[in-house]
Formats: structure tokens, sequence, C-alpha cells
């Protein structure tokens, strides 16, 4: 089992920038990946970047990329979702998830721990 709790999220102006975070806890997530997702309103929740825990490896959406950056840090057990350049657009709410496996994958289906989402609000 694995716990996951997001922080940092909150309102920013577009052009600025904000940190997300993701403390994890429970079992060891060496062989997890770490995925960021989003859900806007009215849309259907989407993928946006992930981590695989051992080397550090990145894939992003092409909505994001560029502007995000996703890392870890395994002393802490912790995810972060560096987000600058932000956009209107790109409010949702931001969630966490792992999957136990070593692909990088973009499917929410193929993820089996989710946080309980944090606010990001970009203003025009």
């Amino acid at each position: 089992q694995v716990q996951l709790v997001e922080s940092g999220g909150g309102l920013v102006q577009a052009g600025g920038s904000l940190r997300l975070s993701c403390a994890a806890s429970g079992r060891t997530l060496s062989p997890y990946v770490l995925g960021w997702f989003r859900q806007a309103p009215g849309k259907e929740r989407e993928f946006v970047a992930a981590v695989r825990w051992t080397d550090g490896s990145t894939y992003y959406a092409d909505s994001v990329k560029a502007r995000f950056t996703v890392s870890r840090d395994n002393a802490k057990n912790t995810v972060f979702l560096q987000m600058n350049s932000l956009k209107p657009e790109d409010t949702a709410v931001y969630y966490c998830a792992a999957r136990a496996d070593f692909r990088l994958d973009t499917t929410m289906s193929e993820y089996g721990y989710w946080g309980q989402g944090t606010q990001v609000t970009v203003s025009s």
C-alpha cells in the first residue's frame, strides 16, 4: 500500500510559477513510477508527467513539455512538479499517482494509488 499526499497548489497569475509536492509513504517506491495527472472542470482527467523512481527518467504530455519539470527526492520520498509559465488552461485539480511498474505509462487506469488532489488556479 502506498499513501500519497499532495501540497503546493494555489492561485497564481498567468506567466507565474508553482511547485507541487507529493509525499509518499508506505511500501518502498523503488519499483514504482510516480505520475501527475490533472482534471479541469467539465473535462476528463489527463496525464501531465511521470518519473521513474529508480533512475529519474521522465515523460511529459506535449501540452506541458518545456514548461513543467517533474523530479523526485529519494531521501524524502517526495515527488515534485515545478510548473513555470503557467497559463489559464493549466487550471485544474492536480493529482499525484503511483503505479507498481517500471514503465512510464500515461494511462490513468494503470495507476493504482492516488492522492486527494490539490487545486491550481491560473488567472489571466
